[in-house]
């Protein structure tokens, strides 16, 4: 079996980390680092993930060498870990998935030209398909199926990338002044920009259940080396998307004095509009279905992985009651998810941006401190030596630390004071 058979075969733990990180952090936030800083915002992206790497990699080497997730790690290290975990997964997860059920409903309805019903009854719709695939596909059906919409997300872009390079950059007037970055505003979004750039560090337990999951579904179980060449695909992969991102909104936008919108259906609608205005209405087609893979592979993603979250802290609280022994509380699961969460699109659409922003602030202000405790899974006793970390990726680990908790103590302070 060559090296890309083997590649090919392993693909999927890494592939669902591409296809749930690439979200509103490289549609909005990639796209409007271009538009309104330029090309000089490819640094900070490519810093975030050079910098959290690590935390997302102590994920697929903890499980592959323990056969634990990172949740069973935590655990290990102490309850008061595996409750601190908890208590931000109760924060972050209703208000995200209803967010991302917002916004791809909102892009839904804005790239397809459909009037005459809410977003919430679109975002229902949704709850239920994306429900059903899950609930009936599980595991084997959202690997499959996301190999061949990740693969339509990144040929879409990469031909409305080219398109946009071949065309050429927008017209600059004379006047123009470029935005600053080390301003109030400016520092507020690029934090937000390297807080949620590729996702979320507590996403990394995600990437080990999904882990686990593959191997049983799979019934084949890949070395260490297999285990890291997978997952660094779909890391590399969303840092190459969210540069196209980039590159759109630099030469679509930048220079051209429009006021961008803050809503990131508007924002995602305006990158659409203004870019078949650029290349042509003929080119439409490529970026709505890019914009629209996107979100929809996320919440796909995200569904699944917060009902597999909260099964296994479940689980890890109360072992006596095995859960994910049992067939049915996956599918349970995954529909009370789908309820809460369209109770809270349906009933705080009006606050959704402040419900947002709570959970922005929680993820961003403990990050570091999910990262740390990453770092204690993979240097703990349960991993012997030759198998921990290497020195440069300890010294990368510590580097991240420092860099996420100076942004996260500098975001608390912005948002507090």
């Amino acid at each position: 079996m060559t090296a890309l058979t083997k590649l090919v075969r392993n693909l999927g733990p890494g592939l669902l980390f591409a296809s749930m990180a690439i979200g509103t952090s490289h549609l909005v936030l990639s796209t409007k680092a271009g538009a309104q800083y330029g090309w000089i915002m490819v640094i900070p992206i490519i810093l975030a993930n050079i910098f959290k790497y690590p935390f997302f990699e102590f994920g697929v080497r903890y499980t592959n060498i323990t056969n634990k997730t990172l949740i069973e790690g935590y655990l290990n290290r102490g309850k008061g870990y595996l409750w601190f975990y908890t208590a931000i997964t109760l924060i972050t997860t209703f208000t995200i998935l209803a967010a991302l059920y917002t916004v791809t409903a909102g892009l839904f309805i804005n790239l397809f030209n459909i009037s005459g019903i809410s977003i919430s009854l679109i975002a229902l719709a949704l709850f239920v398909f994306i429900s059903t695939l899950l609930i009936i596909g599980r595991y084997s059906f959202l690997e499959k199926s996301l190999k061949l919409v990740v693969s339509i997300l990144f040929l879409a872009l990469l031909v409305t990338t080219v398109l946009v390079i071949v065309k050429g950059k927008v017209a600059i007037p004379e006047n123009f002044e470029p935005v600053p970055i080390f301003n109030e505003m400016g520092i507020l979004f690029l934090i937000g920009l390297m807080g949620w750039m590729p996702t979320t560090v507590e996403a990394s337990s995600w990437v080990s259940l999904w882990s686990i999951e593959k191997w049983k579904s799979g019934n084949y179980k890949p070395s260490l080396k297999e285990s890291l060449q997978e997952f660094n695909v779909g890391y590399i992969m969303t840092g190459v998307l969210a540069i196209f991102f980039l590159i759109i909104g630099w030469f679509t936008l930048y220079g051209s004095n429009t006021i961008l919108s803050g809503n990131a259906v508007k924002f995602a609608d305006q990158v659409v509009q203004l870019f078949t205005t650029h290349i042509g209405s003929w080119a439409y087609i490529f970026i709505a279905l890019a914009a629209f893979a996107t979100m929809f592979s996320t919440c796909m993603t995200a569904h699944d992985a917060v009902a597999r979250v909260g099964l296994d802290i479940i689980d890890k609280l109360s072992p006596n009651i095995k859960v994910q022994e049992k067939k049915w509380p996956f599918g349970m699961a995954i529909l009370v998810l789908a309820l809460i969460n369209f109770i809270v699109v349906y009933g705080f659409s009006a606050n959704m941006g402040q419900l947002v922003a709570l959970a922005t602030f929680v993820s961003f202000v403990v990050a570091p401190i999910i990262g740390y405790m990453n770092l204690k899974n993979v240097m703990s006793s349960e991993i012997p030596k030759e198998q921990q970390p290497n020195k440069p990726l300890q010294l990368l680990t510590y580097a991240g630390i420092i860099f996420l908790s100076f942004f996260s103590i500098y975001y608390f302070w912005i948002v507090v004071f």
